[in-house]
């Protein structure tokens, strides 16, 4: 029992820091904060990570009732989960920008224009995106309707978001000091991290749904 605690909190924590990437998001939010004071930045920093917070703990809770609603089983979304965070961790590996991991061309003229970036983009999709509201789900799934084990999940969560904060909050100094090269390297290893994840998703998704792979 405490062992298989310990492996679901592990799993968690990886999972979720790799697709989060405190330190991967530090260029576009210094971009887009570029014209702020030190005093804006740490409001839009504090305010982005809350609203990711809130965004994340409500996919968390309802993820699950809503997919059993429309029918999708758990085996489904994690085959589908899984391909989705595969193709995020070939985006890490390649150092390819996409929806996944940042703004698209057409959303970052919008955050040009507008007053606010903390809501979006920097909330969603930067720091909520597609692949951290498709890991909460999952791993809440994956919970086995188990409270100790959702209560990690969430709690994991919010410690990877504080960390993701922290890096915010002192991101000039950490962009000072990590090259682009660096935060680079820091991407491809998590991506190859993830990719293995990803892939444990779709062969746990693949056994749960054909039970007699397994006993090949």
């Amino acid at each position: 029992m405490v062992q298989k605690m310990l492996s679901f909190a592990a799993t968690a924590f990886i999972t979720l820091l790799v697709v989060i990437d405190p330190i991967g998001t530090l260029p576009v939010f210094m971009t887009l904060t570029k014209m702020q004071t030190s005093a804006q930045r740490r409001q839009t920093a504090i305010r982005s990570v809350v609203v990711a917070a809130l965004t994340l703990i409500v996919f968390a809770l309802s993820g699950n009732a809503m997919f059993h609603f429309l029918g999708i089983s758990l085996a489904a979304f994690e085959i589908a989960g899984g391909l989705l965070l595969l193709l995020l961790s070939i985006d890490m590996l390649l150092v390819r920008q996409s929806g996944f991991r940042t703004t698209t061309a057409v959303e970052t003229n919008e955050a040009a224009d507008s007053a606010d970036v903390a809501v979006f983009p920097l909330a969603v999709p930067l720091i909520a995106g597609p692949g951290a509201m498709t890991s909460v789900i999952l791993l809440m799934g994956r919970a086995e309707g188990s409270i100790l084990q959702k209560t990690a999940a969430i709690v994991l969560m919010v410690v990877v978001l504080s960390i993701c904060l922290l890096s915010l909050l002192f991101a000039s100094k950490l962009v000072n000091h990590l090259s682009t090269t660096a935060i680079n390297v820091i991407g491809r290893v998590f991506g190859i991290v993830l990719a293995g994840l990803s892939v444990q998703y779709i062969l746990d998704g693949l056994l749960a749904a054909f039970p007699t792979l397994g006993a090949h």
